[in-house]
């Protein structure tokens, strides 16, 4: 069994550890936080393909990192994070429930009602690390036009498996999922 999956993303060169989600299905944990040399990488790139936009949406935890060195490149002061839980300075917050191939439980999502005031009628951008199932951009997507935003792109990093095949998104590599020898499976 192959322990790793090497990728080179945006000129970066990374090992990927593979790990069990079933007894016959790997995925490459593709983990951000720390990886400044990565980060500063991937946001200048994904700048270059991103279409216009006024404003970025991420879900809390793994798209913050991200967002902010887009943001930080692109002289943008702001960006809207969904958060994972309600917080006490949130009033009339909105949610949205999310199953994530990487997390056990349902979870939530939350949006304060003064970040969803500063989304409507702008051009919205939802960015992500990695879209697998698409549900955390589903439910990215829905707080979003429940603000009355304009979604104008959906881009990630890594679109894993299945997800490379979306017309839908904009992403800097594919991320294959694995089988239990650790070999890659490509989507049909």
């Amino acid at each position: 069994m192959k322990e790793f999956y090497p990728i080179t993303i945006a000129g970066v060169k990374r090992n990927l550890p593979l790990c069990e989600l079933t007894d016959d299905l790997y995925l490459g944990a593709f983990v951000i936080f720390g990886d400044v040399e990565l980060t500063i990488a991937c946001a200048e790139a994904l700048l270059k393909k991103a279409p216009a936009f006024d404003l970025m949406l991420t879900a809390e935890t793994k798209g913050i990192p991200l967002v902010y060195e887009m943001a930080r490149q692109c002289g943008q002061n702001s960006y809207i994070l969904a958060r994972k839980g309600k917080k006490l300075y949130m009033k009339s917050a909105v949610k949205t429930e999310v199953k994530s191939i990487t997390t056990e439980n349902v979870q939530t999502l939350y949006l304060d009602q003064d970040d969803m005031d500063q989304m409507k009628g702008k051009r919205v951008l939802i960015v992500d690390d990695v879209i697998s199932t698409g549900e955390s951009l589903h439910a990215l997507e829905v707080l979003a036009e429940t603000a009355g935003a304009e979604i104008v792109g959906k881009m990630a990093i890594l679109a894993e498996g299945a997800a490379a095949k979306r017309k839908d998104i904009t992403f800097l590599e594919f991320l294959p999922l694995f089988d239990k020898n650790g070999d890659p499976i490509l989507p049909a």
